[in-house]
């Protein structure tokens, strides 16, 4: 029974680990948008990711062109946090979930301010970092 109790504790506790290496991912990478700093943004995006919105962008240049509004100077700014995130039972996938927030200008000036959800999917890589590989992101037009 002492060895049971044992293992249910150790996978509770890689579990925690791998949500919370997850939610510093996530977090890092919005981080990497809030300072337009593009390549270490796309240093979080897997080589093969597909981000959703009204169209697919399939890998890191696809992903850069289709988030480049947000790193121009005068572009919008975005930030997202996760708030639920899932590991899957080998610790090797990912599912995070949260809100996100945009913030722009018309061409009047005046400020406009967007809420919704977004949803990562996340995979670890064999170097041990965890890699955003599908994204449903916020309709960026």
């Amino acid at each position: 029974m002492t060895g049971i109790l044992l293992a249910i504790a150790a996978l509770s506790a890689a579990e925690t680990r791998a949500k919370q290496a997850v939610i510093c991912a996530e977090t890092a990478f919005s981080r990497a948008a809030e300072y337009r700093d593009k390549a270490l943004f796309l240093s979080f995006v897997d080589p093969d990711a597909r981000f959703v919105s009204g169209q697919v962008a399939r890998g890191r240049a696809e992903v850069g062109e289709t988030w480049a509004i947000f790193f121009e100077t005068d572009g919008p700014q975005i930030r997202w946090r996760p708030r639920v995130v899932a590991v899957s039972s080998d610790g090797r996938l990912a599912l995070s979930r949260g809100p996100y927030r945009t913030v722009s200008t018309d061409v009047n000036g005046k400020r406009i301010e967007s809420w919704g959800t977004f949803i990562s999917t996340w995979w670890l890589g064999a170097d041990g970092k965890w890699k955003g590989c599908s994204i449903l992101e916020p309709m960026l037009g």
